[in-house]
């Protein structure tokens, strides 16, 4: 599977942008879909994720009640809504699935950078 992330930017604090992640490849084997981040000089942290059928959902506690995420199978994308940004959002978002057979994320597209100035 691969994973091509888009819609990072620079936005001002407060502000919202929408990521999106489109998969190709084999993605009738794709199960959860993620986010997950890595600020500068930081290790890389969960976001979000999503189940298949979208039904279920879970959030960092640093996100939760700001940033919303869903899926549309049909066009094997993943999305991230971001609202009420904070210059701590900063970071390189990646998109991550969970295949099927496997017991954690193990696919990863390239990343896309959101930068939010304070």
């Amino acid at each position: 599977v691969q994973l091509q992330a888009s819609g990072g930017g620079l936005v001002r604090a407060g502000g919202s942008l929408r990521l999106s992640c489109a998969a190709s490849g084999r993605t009738f084997n794709i199960g959860d879909m993620g986010w997950f981040r890595q600020a500068p000089g930081k290790e890389r942290e969960f976001v979000a994720a999503i189940t298949w059928s979208g039904g279920s959902t879970r959030y960092s506690d640093s996100v939760k009640g700001r940033f919303t995420i869903f899926r549309d199978n049909a066009k094997n994308t993943v999305y991230l809504e971001m609202n009420s940004l904070k210059f701590e959002d900063t970071a390189v978002y990646y998109c991550a699935v969970r295949l099927w057979y496997e017991s954690g994320f193990g696919s990863w597209g390239q990343g896309t950078l959101v930068t939010v100035s304070s």
